[in-house]
């Protein structure tokens, strides 16, 4: 049935789409149990965001209904206004369109079920029964979106095609790679959608723009136009708020450059993305902008370190003579195959200028082996000792305890407590973490370990002898918040701190300024290996507490295709001036390229 819609979709010109409603209507509107609920409780909060995105540009707007099905309405007790809380999502919209006055299209939101599946659900009558709300209202189309599971989204669009014939956009969301969380690449997923009846597929939500980038770079020539609408990039968590980086609306325009040349006929934002960004891209559309530089770039995959056995560890005794201490950082395998850590972790003890590894705890909030286990293995069948990272994100106090006792047994001493990526916020839309205590909170554990006691002071039946290290931000956008924290982490047992990644030494230099002393306990300086300036680019603007000054990415714009030897040249600088500011550093290789870290210390 040709549309309205389907008709400019062929014509032309692109269609600039709203950003990400969720995370600003429950900025707007206190105590919400989930953002759909101000629907019905704070509707004109609502309609002024519409409003907002309208007069930015937007050409379509999404109901705020992504989380508006009886199931996951059903998780926030709201199951029995289900059917008011769509259709005052619909309304709502058409409001904001006639108030705009604008000739604007109104997209029904819908989203994945979640997992509070119950006995006798039916998914396909869930989904059936949101969309017939949302067109019993006046809806002009569909957007299926922020689906990470094939089998899924193509039972949403089947149940919605079952009760509707609008149009229906479907949206994926990928990781870095351009993979779904279930291993299914943008390009395999492109062909599974176009075989359905939709009139758009493409990626929304994902890791930020250049990971959406990748994706609908890969979705192209399979018959569909193809739509776009990431996040700002990945969130983090400061205190009980998400934060998003610094992603400019600038290079938002940057980014719908990229998207309309690679074929994008929708174009949009999704979590963080303010009126400002879809300004920004309206735009670069209407002046059909090119891109002023290659904007993908590829993703590393890290991998991990080494052990030591009774008394004071490696970094201990290094730590206290005053020795400088030199980490490389390494993620753990996504499979169960330890294999090329191990050999990565050889290579880099053979080297003879790496003391110790550090090894992540599920970055970006992607399952990963344990960054605990990955230690074990690492010591064990290596022999160099590792700083294993340990969020609180995945597991209750009781299961941080069980890690940390099981890593302890296997001789496992030195542990970083930090906070960890937020899940919502990052590659699984609607999954929750845990976060009984955050980074502070898991210092006290550890501290309380070691003092013989579990977090609630009962005895265990030795102490522990963990070496606490904890992170700190001398680039954070809130100082003052930072070295609050910080020194609450001391008052918790740090002994150490591992900082974000510096580029530029007056960020700590600020900091210790800010705290009225010298850092109190030894200080590793992270340095990023970066080789490309489109790579610094996304590290300032998509990922959280990272700063690259205006300074470096002009050295390495400047540079042109001799960026690599200049992002050399930047990390070997770091470190030297750490060896007379710090105690020591831990390098970030460049992505898949874990051994290059071994060229900066040379």
């Amino acid at each position: 049935m040709a549309t309205r819609f389907l008709e400019r979709l062929a014509a032309g010109p692109t269609i600039v789409a709203d950003g990400g409603m969720g995370v600003l209507v429950s900025s707007a509107v206190s105590r919400l149990r989930c953002p759909e609920e101000a629907n019905v409780r704070s509707p004109e909060s609502v309609l002024s965001l519409h409003l907002g995105f309208i007069r930015a540009g937007a050409e379509l707007i999404e109901t705020n209904t992504f989380g508006a099905n009886r199931r996951k309405l059903r998780e926030r007790y709201l199951d029995e206004e289900t059917v008011k809380i769509n259709e005052a999502a619909v309304k709502i919209a058409r409001e904001a369109r006639d108030v705009s006055g604008r000739d604007v299209f109104i997209a029904g939101a819908i989203g994945p079920l979640g997992d509070a599946q119950e006995d006798g659900d039916d998914e396909r009558a869930i989904f059936a029964e949101q969309a017939e709300l949302l067109e019993g209202r006046g809806v002009d189309l569909f957007t299926v979106e922020t689906f990470f599971d094939l089998e899924e989204v193509a039972i949403a669009i089947d149940a919605v095609r079952a009760v509707s014939s609008l149009p229906i956009v479907a949206l994926l969301t990928f990781d870095e790679d351009a993979q779904t969380l279930h291993g299914v690449s943008a390009r395999d997923a492109a062909k599974s959608l176009s075989s359905l009846d939709v009139a758009a597929v493409g990626a929304n939500h994902s890791a930020g723009p250049q990971a959406s980038l990748r994706a609908i770079e890969q979705m192209g020539g399979n018959g569909k136009p193809l739509a776009v609408m990431p996040n700002v990039g990945l969130a983090s968590l400061a205190g009980q708020r998400i934060v998003f980086p610094h992603a400019t609306p600038e290079y938002f325009g940057e980014f719908a450059a990229h998207a309309q040349e690679l074929g994008a006929r929708i174009i949009g934002g999704c979590c963080g993305c303010t009126p400002a960004e879809i300004a920004a891209i309206k735009s670069a559309v209407d002046e059909e902008r090119r891109p002023a530089a290659p904007l993908v770039v590829r993703e590393r995959v890290l991998l991990a370190p080494p052990p030591p056995s009774g008394g004071d560890t490696l970094l201990q005794r290094k730590l206290h003579a005053g020795e400088f201490v030199v980490s490389v950082e390494i993620d753990p395998p996504r499979g169960a195959n330890p294999e090329g850590m191990l050999e990565i972790a050889t290579t880099l003890r053979d080297s003879g200028r790496v003391d110790v590894v550090d090894v992540n705890d599920n970055p970006r909030a992607r399952a990963r082996m344990s960054g605990m286990m990955a230690s074990v293995a690492i010591e064990r069948n290596v022999g160099i000792e590792t700083i294993p990272h340990l969020t609180p994100r995945d597991s209750s106090i009781a299961g941080l305890e069980s890690q940390l006792l099981g890593a302890h047994a296997e001789g496992i001493r030195n542990v970083l407590a930090v906070t960890g990526d937020p899940p919502e916020a990052g590659d699984y839309p609607g999954a929750s973490g845990v976060y009984e205590v955050d980074s502070i909170g898991l210092s006290r554990v550890i501290t309380q370990m070691n003092a013989g006691e579990d977090f609630n002071g009962a005895e265990i039946d030795a102490p522990t002898s963990f070496f606490l290290g904890v992170a700190v931000n001398p680039a954070a956008d809130d100082l003052e918040y930072e070295v609050e924290r910080f020194e609450r982490k001391l008052e918790a047992g740090a002994e150490f701190a591992m900082t974000q990644v510096l580029f530029d030494f007056a960020f700590l230099d600020r900091f210790v300024e800010r705290l009225g002393r010298p850092c109190p306990i030894p200080l590793l300086i992270g340095i990023f290996y970066v080789r490309s300036y489109q790579l610094a680019l996304r590290l300032h603007n998509e990922v959280p507490g990272i700063v690259v000054p205006e300074h470096v990415q002009a050295r390495l714009r400047d540079a042109g295709p001799n960026a690599g030897d200049v992002g050399l040249e930047l990390a070997q600088e770091l470190l030297e001036a750490s060896r007379e500011r710090a105690a020591g550093v831990y390098v970030i290789p460049p992505f898949r390229q874990p051994l290059a870290a071994l060229d900066v210390l040379a």
